[in-house]
């Protein structure tokens, strides 16, 4: 067996299971999951409708580089997105089976087996960073949030001797779970050290259409690089994903893009992997990345819910409304576990302990003392489920 994989961690869910094991919510009251970041809107007809007019595809196999016709469908859409040059449909994009197995893919591309690499990782952060660079044989080296920044990451911690052992930096935005979006000059000192030491950044924007502000449209790193005359995304790769955008998360249909000599690797080494895009779900995904009329209802109802659960928890929570995804990062009083714990068993509502998202450093688990919120159930149900745990907070106060 390979031994690296001793090495991973349980998933927060895996976590989060154990924990509440004979945990049992009050007779009488429905159970409320806002746990899991898993889009509950409906997904929309007209992408239903193109998976079931094209199962003629199931016939053939797929190409490991995918249609002619999607990439060029995601590079216009990057286009139009980002206000940018369309990139090359042919060497600057490819189809992936969504944003999660694209990022694991993409670490064991880049990353020299030989050992001695670090990859750095946003704290708290997406578990398959961590996992990736364990399973590639490299060390994960965790850069926490840092609330003064908006829960940005501190670069500053991250010793030079570190940068220069990097060989891949993950970053996320906007991120998860805060919500929070990194802008032109954090852009630029990530892209300067890139070009000091020769590391890869791989940009994970699966969140990039939940925002909250229609005129205010996350930046995206395509769109950074552009803007910093880094016209060929040397060392830089986004990925992105219909999954949030279009409430598909059983579609399995994202894209990586950037780079072409690093898409070139990726591409040899997906000839092997075996992650080649079904002719269905090509055209479901043709489809829904051609129409924006879905995507901005679908944040309608996101910032319905954000505008109702902020300030039912403003007044007992340390919690802010976010730039953009569908997550609340809100502090507890006392321990992140316990709370969770506590308010399942007295409210039958289920959210996700901070400390489970992140690493303990040397300055401590910047995820302890928080809960990650998912607002993706209906607007009632998030409603309720924040009222319920309002009233929570008001009891341990008492």
């Amino acid at each position: 067996m390979n031994p690296r994989l001793d090495a991973l961690h349980p998933y927060p869910f895996e976590k989060l299971r154990a924990m509440m094991a004979g945990a049992v919510a009050p007779d009488g009251l429905r159970p409320i999951s806002l746990s899991i970041g898993e889009p509950k809107h409906p997904t929309p007809a007209f992408i239903r409708e193109a998976l079931a007019a094209n199962l003629d595809g199931l016939a053939s196999y797929p190409a490991t580089k995918g249609s002619q016709a999607l990439r060029e469908t995601i590079a216009a859409w990057l286009a139009r997105r980002y206000g940018i040059p369309a990139p090359d449909a042919n060497t600057q994009v490819l189809p992936v089976l969504g944003s999660r197995e694209a990022l694991f893919a993409f670490a064991q591309t880049v990353i020299d087996p030989a050992g001695g690499s670090a990859v750095l990782c946003p704290n708290p952060f997406y578990q398959i960073y961590e996992g990736a660079a364990l399973l590639a044989g490299a060390e994960p080296v965790y850069v926490n949030a840092d609330p003064a920044r908006n829960f940005g990451c501190d670069w500053d911690s991250v010793p030079e001797a570190t940068w220069a052992r990097t060989t891949l930096l993950f970053v996320c935005s906007p991120g998860n779970p805060a919500g929070n979006v990194m802008d032109l000059e954090e852009w630029r000192r990530l892209f300067a050290l890139s070009a000091r030491h020769g590391f890869v950044i791989a940009s994970d924007e699966c969140y990039s259409e939940i925002y909250l502000d229609e005129a205010e449209p996350p930046l995206g790193a395509l769109q950074a690089a552009r803007a910093l005359g880094l016209d060929d995304y040397r060392n830089l790769v986004v990925f992105s994903s219909l999954s949030k955008r279009s409430n598909v998360p059983g579609l399995r249909s994202g894209f990586v893009a950037g780079d072409a000599t690093l898409l070139a690797r990726f591409l040899l080494y997906r000839t092997y992997h075996g992650s080649a895009m079904s002719d269905v779900v090509t055209a479901a995904s043709i489809a829904a990345w051609n129409d924006e009329a879905h995507v901005i209802e679908n944040r309608r109802l996101y910032r319905a819910k954000f505008d109702a659960v902020v300030p039912l928890l403003q007044g007992v929570l340390d919690v802010q409304r976010p730039q953009a995804s569908f997550y609340l990062w809100a502090g507890t009083p006392g321990d992140d576990a316990a709370f969770t714990r506590g308010l399942y068993e007295q409210t039958g509502v289920t959210v996700l302990p901070g400390s489970y998202l992140a690493r303990d450093t040397a300055a401590g688990n910047p995820g302890a003392g928080r809960i990650r919120i998912a607002l993706v159930a209906t607007v009632a149900d998030c409603v309720e489920g924040a009222e319920r745990v309002a009233g929570y907070v008001r009891g341990l106060e008492r």
